[in-house]
């Protein structure tokens, strides 16, 4: 007989407007264009979606250089510094910006408190995508990385009443208000962005992953190891009292032994894991255990933007 377990699926998971902007901007491409459309680095950070989208005719690259001249080649999801478009303007390369429109509204941020003479201090991970494209907006020196709390007391501003800070889009909440909160407190004058910077698809995975998370034993995030915002799911939980969280790229890597004796498990997806991959996972959960699925849903999204303009033109 089958063990009894709880799963609790959690709401809003899964792809959020800007991912499914970016991937249909690859299929769309494709289909304008023809094969192969080259994407600089993975569209997304997700394995599934990117073996499928090479299926389809995608060639990722991890630089311009390795693009030829005649083809079309599309830029992450994630944003891109400005000198990326300008060498592909300088080439006559056809090129679609994916950026998603919250990470582009970063990037306007910090090219405005620039403008009015600021230097920027930028929340986010180190050599990750969306951080590398977004302090690649601004000169060389002005903006100020920082990771962590303990970051805040070391860096070095040229003058520290003539400040503002930015966030990567895909942080943990309650981690960048703990900065924030020092940056504040060393940094009286420093200037925030007029809406926070971390998107609504982040806040509202990890708010739900909260409202289940004392309930149950171990949490399944399904997710890419290079996605920022499906790592802080599992973070997220963690802090939120779930003992045992793991972060999978589908059913064939969840670690069945860790979850032996757990009575209760919740389930959520990174805003890159495509729905189907949950389906997968509640299947192998059904093939192992006697379930009693309960959705928990603590937030509806309908929001969607729109592809570039040169992608609903006629080729």
């Amino acid at each position: 007989m089958k063990s009894p377990l709880t799963l609790y699926l959690a709401a809003p998971r899964g792809f959020c407007a800007g991912v499914d902007r970016a991937i249909k901007i690859v299929e769309m491409a494709i289909e304008k264009w023809g094969a192969p459309v080259y994407v600089r680095h993975e569209i997304v950070h997700n394995r599934h979606v990117v073996e499928d989208l090479r299926a389809k005719g995608a060639v990722f690259v991890d630089e311009l250089d390795e693009v030829p001249d005649d083809r079309p080649v599309i830029f992450s999801a994630h944003g891109v510094p400005k000198s990326v478009p300008a060498e592909a303007a300088r080439r006559n390369m056809v090129y679609v910006d994916a950026t998603c429109p919250l990470v582009s509204k970063v990037h306007i941020e910090a090219e405005r408190h620039f403008q009015n003479g600021l230097q920027l201090v930028m929340i986010g991970h180190a050599g990750h995508p969306e951080t590398l494209g977004t302090m690649g907006q601004l000169p060389e020196g002005e903006v100020l990385l920082v990771e962590t709390v303990e970051d805040v007391a070391n860096i070095a501003p040229r003058d520290p009443d003539r400040l503002a800070y930015i966030t990567q889009t895909t942080l943990s909440v309650d981690d960048t208000a703990e900065i924030v909160a020092a940056l504040k407190a060393r940094f009286p004058n420093i200037v925030g962005p007029h809406r926070k910077d971390i998107c609504y698809a982040t806040t509202n995975r990890q708010e739900a992953v909260k409202a289940i998370a004392g309930r149950i034993d171990a949490l399944v995030v399904i997710g890419s190891q290079n996605s920022s915002n499906s790592r802080r799911l599992v973070e997220v939980g963690r802090a939120a009292g779930c003992p045992h969280g793991q972060l999978v790229n589908g059913a064939q890597e969840i670690d069945w032994r860790a979850l032996e004796g757990t009575q209760a498990v919740g389930i959520t997806a990174g805003a890159s894991a495509p729905e189907i991959l949950v389906e997968q996972v509640v299947e192998a959960f059904r093939a192992r255990f006697d379930v009693t699925l309960i959705p928990v849903e603590t937030a509806r999204e309908d929001v969607e933007f729109k592809v570039p303009r040169i992608l609903r033109e006629p080729a």
